[in-house]
């Protein structure tokens, strides 16, 4: 992969914004947002997005969600110009930032956010122990981190049926198993953590995304990045069906506490 040669380029998010929603490089939009984020107030917080895509999210998190300040990051020059672009055009630059950074530990200093937020982006990240200390590391005693990603049911090596679905997707995906977040998670100090299946969910979005893929999306889809691109896709979420029906892929809900070092305990005034 180099910088000429990004695993989300403009046909990819074109494709991505045309099934999930302008800005929304993951699946459920503003509402799995919504539920990732439920019982949690960001009002005048400083808000992670980490792996802030096209930015769609990151504006709903300052626009919706009323974030005193989100920085969005990302690795990729085409989704952080996306991203940037739509905080402009929508006339939140003041209060989203989006920047570009490399692969591995975060550029901020110890205790800067409140609250981090993903969605869908840290499965790109295969060692969960670094990451998760890393976000420890940002977050402020008392933070929140709240996400969703895609899990898988089991570490190792998969099964033929994922196997042949990573290979339909193409990107660099490191899946591990809840029991790999959760442990990763113990590990870095995050206490209070709570894992939420949300394969039932996607197993049945995911059959209704194929079927416009491959009826009523199809020619809106093909416009825009080919129609070739689009059988490609049909193919990948056909794979992807497969194994959520198996039970392998499962999107997962994740909500761990960094605690208060005064008290040990967690603080839920976030």
């Amino acid at each position: 992969m180099t910088e000429a040669d990004p695993e989300y380029d403009l046909p990819a998010i074109r494709f991505l914004e045309a099934l999930w929603g302008e800005g929304y490089l993951s699946p459920g939009g503003p509402e799995e947002v919504g539920r990732v984020l439920s019982g949690l107030s960001l009002s005048g917080k400083r808000v992670l997005d980490l792996g802030c895509g096209a930015g769609g999210i990151s504006v709903y998190l300052a626009d919706t969600q009323g974030a005193g300040e989100v920085v969005g990051v990302d690795v990729e020059e085409p989704v952080v110009e996306a991203a940037r672009t739509r905080a402009r055009r929508v006339g939140l630059s003041a209060r989203v930032r989006i920047e570009k950074v490399s692969p591995g530990p975060l550029p901020f200093a110890d205790n800067s956010f409140d609250v981090i937020f993903s969605k869908d982006a840290m499965v790109h990240i295969a060692d969960k122990e670094m990451l998760f200390a890393d976000l420890y590391r940002v977050l402020k005693p008392g933070g929140c981190l709240a996400a969703s990603d895609w899990l898988t049911s089991h570490d190792g090596e998969p099964s033929a049926d994922m196997r042949a679905y990573l290979d339909a997707e193409g990107l660099s995906f490191g899946m591990a198993s809840a029991e790999r977040y959760r442990s990763a998670l113990e590990a870095a100090g995050f206490e209070s953590i709570v894992l939420t299946d949300r394969n039932a969910w996607y197993r049945d979005v995911a059959r209704v995304e194929l079927e416009r893929l491959k009826g009523p999306l199809f020619d809106t889809a093909a416009a825009a990045v080919g129609a070739g691109y689009v059988e490609k896709n049909i193919r990948t979420w056909t794979a992807m069906v497969k194994v959520l029906d198996s039970g392998d892929h499962r999107p997962t809900h994740l909500r761990a506490w960094k605690p208060e070092p005064a008290t040990g305990r967690t603080e839920r005034g976030v």
